[in-house]
Protein backbone atom coordinates (compact mmCIF):
# COMPACT_ATOMS: atom_id res chain seq x y z
CA UNK A 1 0.00 0.00 0.00
CA UNK A 2 1.61 3.40 -1.21
CA UNK A 3 1.62 6.32 1.23
CA UNK A 4 -1.25 7.93 0.17
CA UNK A 5 -3.40 5.37 0.34
CA UNK A 6 -2.08 4.62 3.89
CA UNK A 7 -2.86 7.72 4.94
CA UNK A 8 -6.83 7.74 3.45
CA UNK A 9 -7.17 4.46 4.79
CA UNK A 10 -6.58 5.50 8.60
CA UNK A 11 -8.40 8.88 7.89
CA UNK A 12 -11.68 6.66 7.15
CA UNK A 13 -11.19 4.15 10.14
CA UNK A 14 -10.54 7.38 12.40
CA UNK A 15 -13.77 9.02 10.42
CA UNK A 16 -15.33 6.07 11.42
CA UNK A 17 -14.22 5.41 15.06
CA UNK A 18 -15.23 9.29 15.34
CA UNK A 19 -19.16 9.43 14.44
CA UNK A 20 -19.27 5.94 15.91
CA UNK A 21 -18.32 7.08 19.47
CA UNK A 22 -20.72 10.38 19.07
CA UNK A 23 -23.86 8.48 18.46
CA UNK A 24 -23.02 5.97 20.87
CA UNK A 25 -22.65 8.22 23.55
CA UNK A 26 -25.73 9.47 23.35
CA UNK A 27 -27.73 5.99 22.92
CA UNK A 28 -26.05 3.22 24.47
CA UNK A 29 -23.25 4.46 26.66
CA UNK A 30 -22.55 0.77 27.72
CA UNK A 31 -21.34 0.35 23.92
CA UNK A 32 -19.51 3.53 23.52
CA UNK A 33 -17.12 2.58 26.35
CA UNK A 34 -16.57 -1.14 25.37
CA UNK A 35 -16.18 0.16 21.80
CA UNK A 36 -13.79 2.70 22.90
CA UNK A 37 -11.55 0.55 24.58
CA UNK A 38 -8.33 -1.84 24.23
CA UNK A 39 -10.34 -5.20 23.52
CA UNK A 40 -12.71 -5.04 19.99
CA UNK A 41 -16.28 -5.72 20.84
CA UNK A 42 -16.76 -8.64 18.85
CA UNK A 43 -14.11 -10.42 21.03
CA UNK A 44 -16.23 -10.01 24.20
CA UNK A 45 -19.01 -12.98 25.68
CA UNK A 46 -22.10 -11.48 26.57
CA UNK A 47 -25.06 -12.77 27.77
CA UNK A 48 -27.86 -12.22 25.39
CA UNK A 49 -30.61 -11.58 28.60
CA UNK A 50 -29.18 -8.91 29.09
CA UNK A 51 -26.73 -7.49 26.36
CA UNK A 52 -29.44 -4.60 25.79
CA UNK A 53 -32.22 -2.56 27.32
CA UNK A 54 -35.26 -4.90 28.85
CA UNK A 55 -38.47 -3.93 30.24
CA UNK A 56 -40.24 -1.73 31.42
CA UNK A 57 -40.08 1.06 28.87
CA UNK A 58 -41.05 4.43 29.44
CA UNK A 59 -44.79 5.30 28.30
CA UNK A 60 -44.07 7.13 24.53
CA UNK A 61 -45.88 7.55 21.31
CA UNK A 62 -44.62 9.21 18.30
CA UNK A 63 -46.91 10.47 14.86
CA UNK A 64 -46.50 7.86 12.52
CA UNK A 65 -43.63 6.89 10.86
CA UNK A 66 -41.48 8.05 13.60
CA UNK A 67 -37.94 8.83 14.78
CA UNK A 68 -35.51 6.67 16.12
CA UNK A 69 -33.24 9.42 17.85
CA UNK A 70 -36.61 10.62 19.64
CA UNK A 71 -36.57 6.98 20.92
CA UNK A 72 -36.43 5.71 24.99
CA UNK A 73 -34.24 3.84 25.04
CA UNK A 74 -32.33 4.60 21.68
CA UNK A 75 -32.61 1.80 19.12
CA UNK A 76 -29.16 0.09 18.35
CA UNK A 77 -28.12 -0.44 15.12
CA UNK A 78 -24.81 -1.46 15.29
CA UNK A 79 -23.51 2.07 15.24
CA UNK A 80 -20.42 1.76 17.86
CA UNK A 81 -20.35 -2.12 17.55
CA UNK A 82 -20.63 -3.13 14.06
CA UNK A 83 -17.12 -3.91 12.87
CA UNK A 84 -16.39 -5.07 8.90
CA UNK A 85 -14.24 -8.03 7.50
CA UNK A 86 -14.48 -6.58 3.74
CA UNK A 87 -17.46 -9.16 2.97
CA UNK A 88 -19.05 -6.71 0.21
CA UNK A 89 -16.20 -5.03 -1.33
CA UNK A 90 -16.97 -3.07 -4.49
CA UNK A 91 -21.40 -4.13 -4.50
CA UNK A 92 -23.70 -1.67 -4.23
CA UNK A 93 -26.47 -1.51 -2.43
CA UNK A 94 -30.59 -0.38 -2.84
CA UNK A 95 -32.21 -0.43 1.11
CA UNK A 96 -36.12 0.84 1.47
CA UNK A 97 -36.53 1.89 5.21
CA UNK A 98 -32.57 2.23 5.54
CA UNK A 99 -33.17 5.48 8.27
CA UNK A 100 -33.70 3.23 11.38
CA UNK A 101 -34.42 -0.18 12.47
CA UNK A 102 -33.01 -3.32 10.21
CA UNK A 103 -32.75 -1.14 7.45
CA UNK A 104 -30.53 1.11 9.37
CA UNK A 105 -28.75 -1.61 10.96
CA UNK A 106 -28.27 -3.11 7.24
CA UNK A 107 -26.99 -0.01 5.67
CA UNK A 108 -24.51 0.81 8.17
CA UNK A 109 -23.10 -2.98 8.51
CA UNK A 110 -23.07 -3.00 4.38
CA UNK A 111 -21.00 0.32 4.18
CA UNK A 112 -18.78 -0.88 7.08
CA UNK A 113 -18.37 -4.31 4.98
CA UNK A 114 -16.78 -2.10 1.99
CA UNK A 115 -20.23 -1.68 0.07
CA UNK A 116 -21.77 1.80 -1.61
CA UNK A 117 -25.14 2.13 0.01
CA UNK A 118 -28.72 4.02 -1.74
CA UNK A 119 -31.45 4.40 1.06
CA UNK A 120 -34.71 5.22 0.59
CA UNK A 121 -36.80 6.95 3.52
CA UNK A 122 -39.85 8.88 3.81
CA UNK A 123 -39.51 12.42 4.44
CA UNK A 124 -40.42 13.01 7.56
CA UNK A 125 -37.33 11.21 8.56
CA UNK A 126 -34.97 12.82 7.38
CA UNK A 127 -33.32 13.89 10.73
CA UNK A 128 -32.59 9.98 10.96
CA UNK A 129 -31.81 9.93 7.44
CA UNK A 130 -28.85 12.39 7.67
CA UNK A 131 -27.30 10.49 10.38
CA UNK A 132 -27.34 7.34 8.49
CA UNK A 133 -25.60 9.16 5.42
CA UNK A 134 -22.71 10.75 7.76
CA UNK A 135 -22.27 7.19 9.34
CA UNK A 136 -21.80 5.30 5.49
CA UNK A 137 -19.35 8.06 4.62
CA UNK A 138 -17.57 7.54 7.59
CA UNK A 139 -16.81 4.11 6.76
CA UNK A 140 -15.67 5.51 3.42
CA UNK A 141 -18.34 4.76 1.39
CA UNK A 142 -20.81 6.40 -1.11
CA UNK A 143 -23.89 7.11 0.60
CA UNK A 144 -26.90 7.95 -1.49
CA UNK A 145 -30.25 9.16 0.18
CA UNK A 146 -33.41 9.06 -1.40
CA UNK A 147 -36.32 10.44 0.42
CA UNK A 148 -39.89 9.83 -0.85
CA UNK A 149 -43.29 7.18 -0.99
CA UNK A 150 -42.79 3.85 -2.34
CA UNK A 151 -46.18 3.35 -2.54
CA UNK A 152 -46.26 4.51 -6.09
CA UNK A 153 -44.57 2.37 -9.15
CA UNK A 154 -43.27 5.45 -10.61
CA UNK A 155 -41.37 6.33 -7.79
CA UNK A 156 -40.33 2.74 -7.12
CA UNK A 157 -39.06 2.68 -10.83
CA UNK A 158 -37.01 5.99 -9.92
CA UNK A 159 -35.51 4.44 -6.58
CA UNK A 160 -33.66 1.84 -8.61
CA UNK A 161 -32.88 3.89 -11.57
CA UNK A 162 -31.08 6.87 -9.31
CA UNK A 163 -29.75 3.88 -7.61
CA UNK A 164 -27.76 2.45 -10.93
CA UNK A 165 -26.60 5.87 -12.23
CA UNK A 166 -25.56 6.86 -8.46
CA UNK A 167 -23.29 4.32 -7.64
CA UNK A 168 -23.09 2.83 -11.48
CA UNK A 169 -24.92 -0.41 -10.80
CA UNK A 170 -26.92 -2.65 -8.31
CA UNK A 171 -26.15 -5.73 -6.79
CA UNK A 172 -28.07 -6.08 -3.57
CA UNK A 173 -31.65 -4.89 -3.15
CA UNK A 174 -33.35 -4.91 0.76
CA UNK A 175 -36.96 -4.62 0.69
CA UNK A 176 -37.24 -3.64 4.23
CA UNK A 177 -39.57 -0.85 4.32
CA UNK A 178 -43.15 -1.62 6.27
CA UNK A 179 -46.21 -0.17 7.59
CA UNK A 180 -47.70 -1.65 10.72
CA UNK A 181 -50.26 0.10 12.43
CA UNK A 182 -52.33 -1.89 15.15
CA UNK A 183 -55.99 -2.13 14.93
CA UNK A 184 -58.15 -3.99 17.57
CA UNK A 185 -60.68 -5.10 15.02
CA UNK A 186 -61.27 -5.77 12.07
CA UNK A 187 -64.09 -3.20 12.01
CA UNK A 188 -61.88 -0.71 12.51
CA UNK A 189 -59.35 -1.38 9.72
CA UNK A 190 -60.43 1.02 6.72
CA UNK A 191 -59.93 -0.08 3.27
CA UNK A 192 -57.88 3.10 3.10
CA UNK A 193 -55.52 1.47 5.97
CA UNK A 194 -55.18 -2.37 4.19
CA UNK A 195 -54.34 -0.41 1.14
CA UNK A 196 -51.83 1.78 2.40
CA UNK A 197 -50.14 -1.26 4.01
CA UNK A 198 -50.08 -3.74 0.96
CA UNK A 199 -48.73 -1.00 -0.98
CA UNK A 200 -45.76 -0.31 1.03
CA UNK A 201 -45.06 -3.92 1.86
CA UNK A 202 -46.04 -6.21 -0.77
CA UNK A 203 -46.75 -3.69 -3.65
CA UNK A 204 -43.63 -1.40 -3.41
CA UNK A 205 -41.40 -5.00 -2.70
CA UNK A 206 -42.98 -6.33 -6.16
CA UNK A 207 -42.35 -3.06 -8.31
CA UNK A 208 -38.44 -2.38 -7.03
CA UNK A 209 -37.94 -6.52 -7.38
CA UNK A 210 -38.90 -6.17 -11.03
CA UNK A 211 -36.81 -2.75 -11.61
CA UNK A 212 -33.88 -4.32 -10.20
CA UNK A 213 -33.69 -7.52 -11.74
CA UNK A 214 -32.66 -6.43 -15.34
CA UNK A 215 -29.53 -4.56 -13.83
CA UNK A 216 -28.27 -7.72 -11.43
CA UNK A 217 -25.54 -10.02 -12.88
CA UNK A 218 -25.17 -13.40 -11.52
CA UNK A 219 -23.97 -13.24 -7.97
CA UNK A 220 -26.59 -10.60 -7.22
CA UNK A 221 -29.33 -11.04 -3.81
CA UNK A 222 -32.56 -9.90 -2.57
CA UNK A 223 -32.95 -9.84 0.86
CA UNK A 224 -36.66 -9.12 2.11
CA UNK A 225 -37.80 -8.32 5.49
CA UNK A 226 -40.82 -10.86 6.57
CA UNK A 227 -41.59 -11.07 10.28
CA UNK A 228 -42.27 -13.60 12.87
CA UNK A 229 -45.94 -12.52 12.44
CA UNK A 230 -46.27 -14.54 9.26
CA UNK A 231 -46.00 -17.14 11.38
CA UNK A 232 -47.83 -16.52 14.41
CA UNK A 233 -49.90 -13.69 13.94
CA UNK A 234 -51.36 -11.12 16.22
CA UNK A 235 -55.33 -10.13 16.55
CA UNK A 236 -53.83 -6.67 16.02
CA UNK A 237 -52.37 -6.50 13.34
CA UNK A 238 -54.56 -8.27 10.68
CA UNK A 239 -53.21 -6.59 7.64
CA UNK A 240 -49.33 -6.33 8.95
CA UNK A 241 -49.28 -10.01 9.43
CA UNK A 242 -51.23 -10.76 5.74
CA UNK A 243 -48.14 -8.61 4.19
CA UNK A 244 -45.80 -10.95 5.96
CA UNK A 245 -46.90 -14.14 4.94
CA UNK A 246 -47.13 -12.36 1.36
CA UNK A 247 -43.31 -11.55 1.67
CA UNK A 248 -42.26 -15.29 2.73
CA UNK A 249 -44.61 -16.93 -0.11
CA UNK A 250 -43.09 -13.78 -2.93
CA UNK A 251 -39.33 -14.78 -1.40
CA UNK A 252 -40.26 -18.28 -2.37
CA UNK A 253 -41.27 -18.15 -5.28
CA UNK A 254 -38.94 -15.65 -6.67
CA UNK A 255 -35.85 -17.67 -5.58
CA UNK A 256 -37.21 -20.05 -7.77
CA UNK A 257 -37.06 -18.25 -10.80
CA UNK A 258 -34.02 -16.49 -10.42
CA UNK A 259 -32.22 -19.40 -9.61
CA UNK A 260 -31.10 -19.73 -13.45
CA UNK A 261 -30.02 -16.28 -13.35
CA UNK A 262 -27.46 -16.74 -10.36
CA UNK A 263 -29.84 -14.15 -7.96
CA UNK A 264 -30.09 -15.30 -4.94
CA UNK A 265 -33.90 -13.77 -3.35
CA UNK A 266 -33.79 -14.52 0.78
CA UNK A 267 -35.59 -12.96 3.95
CA UNK A 268 -35.00 -12.18 7.80
CA UNK A 269 -38.07 -12.46 9.86
CA UNK A 270 -37.53 -10.99 13.22
CA UNK A 271 -39.38 -11.26 16.07
CA UNK A 272 -40.68 -8.20 18.24
CA UNK A 273 -37.64 -5.46 17.49
CA UNK A 274 -37.07 -2.09 19.40
CA UNK A 275 -37.60 0.29 16.13
CA UNK A 276 -39.65 3.56 15.72
CA UNK A 277 -42.48 0.81 13.80
CA UNK A 278 -43.89 0.68 17.51
CA UNK A 279 -43.63 3.44 19.20
CA UNK A 280 -45.68 5.28 16.31
CA UNK A 281 -49.04 3.15 16.24
CA UNK A 282 -47.07 -0.11 15.34
CA UNK A 283 -48.68 -1.19 19.14
CA UNK A 284 -50.78 -0.10 21.63
CA UNK A 285 -49.41 2.48 23.84
CA UNK A 286 -50.38 0.69 26.84
CA UNK A 287 -48.24 -2.79 25.64
CA UNK A 288 -45.06 -0.25 25.25
CA UNK A 289 -43.71 -0.72 28.39
CA UNK A 290 -43.78 -4.92 28.56
CA UNK A 291 -42.71 -4.83 24.65
CA UNK A 292 -40.83 -7.94 24.07
CA UNK A 293 -41.25 -9.36 27.55
CA UNK A 294 -43.25 -12.63 26.23
CA UNK A 295 -40.01 -13.64 24.46
CA UNK A 296 -37.65 -16.44 26.26
CA UNK A 297 -35.14 -13.60 26.11
CA UNK A 298 -38.08 -11.86 28.25
CA UNK A 299 -36.64 -8.59 25.94
CA UNK A 300 -37.22 -7.27 22.13
CA UNK A 301 -34.60 -7.21 19.94
CA UNK A 302 -32.13 -4.08 18.73
CA UNK A 303 -31.63 -3.75 14.93
CA UNK A 304 -27.98 -4.56 15.45
CA UNK A 305 -28.41 -8.22 16.40
CA UNK A 306 -29.91 -8.56 13.05
CA UNK A 307 -27.42 -6.90 10.87
CA UNK A 308 -24.97 -9.76 10.90
CA UNK A 309 -27.78 -12.04 9.19
CA UNK A 310 -28.65 -9.23 6.03
CA UNK A 311 -24.86 -9.46 5.53
CA UNK A 312 -24.99 -12.95 5.40
CA UNK A 313 -27.81 -12.93 2.92
CA UNK A 314 -26.14 -10.49 0.72
CA UNK A 315 -22.41 -11.82 0.80
CA UNK A 316 -20.97 -14.68 -1.62
CA UNK A 317 -20.86 -16.96 1.39
CA UNK A 318 -24.29 -18.13 1.06
CA UNK A 319 -24.20 -18.49 -2.43
CA UNK A 320 -26.21 -21.81 -1.57
CA UNK A 321 -28.62 -20.12 0.39
CA UNK A 322 -31.52 -19.03 -2.07
CA UNK A 323 -35.55 -19.33 -1.03
CA UNK A 324 -34.92 -19.43 2.55
CA UNK A 325 -36.32 -17.69 5.42
CA UNK A 326 -33.65 -17.24 8.53
CA UNK A 327 -35.72 -16.28 11.89
CA UNK A 328 -34.62 -14.04 14.67
CA UNK A 329 -36.90 -13.53 17.32
CA UNK A 330 -35.28 -14.42 20.94
CA UNK A 331 -36.48 -18.18 20.59
CA UNK A 332 -40.28 -17.07 19.91
CA UNK A 333 -41.06 -19.79 17.12
CA UNK A 334 -39.61 -18.24 13.87
CA UNK A 335 -38.35 -20.45 10.96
Amino acid sequence: MDAHNSRRSRSRFVGELGVAAALAATSQPALAETFNGAQPPQTIKRNPLDAYPRPPFPEQSQPWPGLANRMQPRPDHGEASYRGSNRLAGRRALITGGDSGMGRAAAIAFAREGADVAFGYLPAEESDAREVVQLIRAAGRRALPLPGDIRTEAFCRGLVERTVSGLGGIDILVNNAARQQSRDSILQLSSEDFDATFKTNVYAMFWLSKAAIPHMQPGSAIVNTASVQAYAPSENLLDYAQTKAAIVAFTKSLAKQLAKQGIRVNAVAPGPIWTPLQVSGGQPTSKLPTFGEETPYGRPGQPAELASIYVELASAESSYSTGQVYGASGGSGNP
